[in-house]
């Protein structure tokens, strides 16, 4: 999908549409999905440089693995995402390349046995090191042998073929829908009869995580440059390198049209430090972006503690899952507690210094106030740039913009004065819906074409190709301050 701003002295090149927002203009055509997170992992389990699209935390347990020992973040990360309320997480493990599957050889029963049958783990990890098997004759059937596939203590699954055939076996094993776990391969016929016995174990899995650098996570980056989200969250990376990498990346993705965020966050050394409320507004300062969102403060779930760079995924998943009319300002968090109380002048300072804070007030958990991490303005934008959904009202309307152009425009109709008009016509059409749905102030708003391209008053010749048009709309906001005077009589 071409898109993104486009300047006079430097036009695009590819055709598509290009869209400026300034502080007195915003606009969009047919409201789209919203919701997905997207995160890079490490995990036990799970295919590698992959996406995967995980809908539940219990699918993010199946797909990943729920043990996350050996410094494995998916299942977390993921947890937290669906706690803030994301529709799906695009989830991309990395690993380095230590990564091995787990393996297990089955061998005949000749005098001299011979390894006939590889089993291999599905997928590299550790967690292949805990299966083991089982071989014994059929109960009901003599003729028969059973394999029980085995993971610690519990059964996963036992596969039934006839004896003295070692391809049945293999055919048994890799033809079985149910199978998640585990591949065959026939290395030898030998005498045509395994070796009986139990608690064959598997071994050599390795999840590839020990020396996973800033290198493979600017590849998943480059690798989610292809899909469609809206939230990038990570793995509770601390990293100042990964995250200048990260917000230079966003930069860039915005400057072409991408409306996408990304969500970090420090240490929990960081996030209870004496200096912590200068570490994270030096965050926030040194990002000074309307894609990025700092997290400034650690959270308690359930007797654990996570950083602010872990909850960075349930941040990305609380925006992803609003309504466009919604904000995270006071949104309540599942969290019992903060892993550092700000007091209220640190609060300010976090609020004037793009600092995303959650406070307890006593009774509960909530976002202090839904603001990235801008803090120094750009031409062209005004103090709503700072706000979380200002920024995801513009990209909503300018995603929107471009797939229906390009759906329905684009290469389609002839830019005729007829053709404008109806390209005008839809544009007014959703404007419409959306001063309906709130997102936009019900009156003042239009649709027009340029009139510094088109009419007596032009100042510029669109080429025959090019269509100028001008938005004008007042987006709404939630209310957040309310100031009274109460007088007594």
């Amino acid at each position: 999908m071409a898109g993104g701003t486009w300047n006079q002295t430097d036009m695009p090149v590819l055709p598509g549409l290009y869209l400026n927002f300034q502080a007195a203009a915003a606009a969009a055509i047919q409201t789209g999905a919203r919701g997905i997170v997207t995160v890079p992992v490490k995990a036990n389990w799970g295919p590698i440089r992959e996406f995967v699209e995980v809908t539940s935390e219990a699918v993010a347990a199946k797909v990943y693995s729920a043990d996350e020992t050996g410094g494995a973040t998916a299942y977390t990360a993921m947890k937290l995402a669906f706690y803030g309320g994301a529709h799906k997480v695009l989830a991309y493990r990395i690993a380095d390349a230590s990564a091995a599957k787990a393996t297990l050889n089955l061998q005949d029963d000749a005098a001299t046995p011979v390894n006939v049958v590889r089993l291999e783990a599905k997928y590299p990890g550790t967690r292949g090191n805990q299966f083991k098997v089982s071989l014994q004759a059929n109960a009901i059937d003599s003729t028969k042998v059973d394999l029980k596939l085995m993971e610690g203590a519990a059964a996963l699954k036992t596969f039934t073929f006839a004896g003295g055939a070692i391809q049945a076996a293999v055919d048994t094993i890799n033809n079985d829908p149910a199978n998640e776990w585990i591949v065959a391969s026939k290395l030898a016929e030998g005498s045509g009869q395994f070796k009986n016995g139990g608690s064959l174990t598997f071994a050599g899995g390795n999840s590839g995580i020990g020396s996973i650098a800033a290198a493979d996570y600017t590849d998943a980056l480059n690798a989610m440059e292809t899909q469609d989200f809206h939230l990038l969250a990570l793995d509770g990376v601390t990293d100042a390198a990964i995250h200048a990498t990260v917000v230079a990346w966003i930069d860039r993705l915005r400057s072409e049209g991408k409306g996408v965020m990304a969500v970090l966050g420090g240490s929990a050394a960081d996030d209870t430090s004496s200096d912590a409320v200068s570490k994270a507004t030096t965050r926030s300062n040194t990002y000074n972006h309307e894609g990025i969102v700092n997290v400034g403060v650690g959270a308690t779930l359930s007797s654990a503690n996570y950083s602010s760079a872990q909850i960075s995924s349930y941040v990305a998943g609380l925006i992803a899952g609003q309504k466009l009319s919604e904000s995270t300002t006071y949104a309540a968090a599942p969290f019992q507690g903060v892993t550092r109380r700000w007091t209220r002048s640190e609060q300010e300072q976090a609020v004037r210094n793009g600092v995303f804070l959650f406070v307890h007030d006593g009774s509960r958990v909530k976002a202090l106030r839904g603001i990235n991490t801008l803090t120094a303005l750009r031409l062209g934008q005004n103090n709503a740039w700072k706000k979380i959904r200002t920024i995801r009202v513009m990209d909503a309307i300018n995603a929107d913009l471009q797939q229906s152009a390009e759906a329905n425009y684009i290469g389609k109709v002839n830019n005729t004065e007829e053709g404008r008009l109806a390209l005008v016509g839809a544009c007014k059409q959703y404007m419409q819906s959306l001063a309906q749905s709130g997102v936009i102030e019900e009156t003042g708003w239009n649709v027009a074409l340029d009139p510094a391209y088109y009419g007596t008053g032009r100042t510029v010749e669109p080429e025959a190709d090019q269509v100028y048009l001008k938005w004008e709309a007042k987006l709404t906001d939630t209310i957040e301050q309310i100031f009274g005077t109460f007088t007594v009589l």
